[in-house]
């Protein structure tokens, strides 16, 4: 193990990065589509146009993507009720089996997260939601720079 910070960081992102990767693999998912239902699932109905620009794809890969999942019975197509020149994408649900697949990795989380005090939770928690935030603006940045 390393006493590098950076590469201690590195290391986890990694960690994450490829337990995502296993687990769409597990429940039967690519990474693009175990994403975009993931975004749906915190952002709630999102138009293709929003789906692409939150997933950095094309607006043809969205719709390829959105045609794949509907027809895996994920998601589907509705009206937008303020514009229905519109379609939002609408999670109908995650893949079968999805809660178990996750189950190892939550179980481990969990139990590590537990070990910490609760105010060091609440710091871990903090730097979880700021994170997020960092990373989101971040990737909002690369797609800019790409889509200029």
């Amino acid at each position: 193990m390393s006493t590098d910070p950076s590469a201690t960081f590195r290391r986890y992102l990694s960690a994450i990065v490829l337990n995502s990767l296993a687990a769409a693999e597990a429940a039967g998912l690519n990474a693009t589509d175990y994403y975009a239902l993931n975004l749906l699932d915190l952002a709630g109905p999102l138009t293709s146009g929003e789906l692409a620009v939150r997933t950095g794809l094309t607006t043809g890969a969205t719709t390829r993507l959105i045609d794949r999942l509907e027809g895996s019975g994920y998601v589907r197509r509705a009206p937008d009720p303020a514009d229905r020149r519109k379609v939002m994408v609408e999670s109908t649900g995650q893949p079968k089996g999805l809660d178990e697949v996750l189950a190892g990795t939550r179980t481990r989380l969990a139990e590590l997260i537990q070990e910490y005090p609760e105010a060091e939770r609440a710091t871990l928690f903090d730097y979880f939601e700021r994170a997020a935030t960092a990373y989101q603006s971040a990737t909002d940045e690369l797609i800019a720079a790409r889509d200029a």
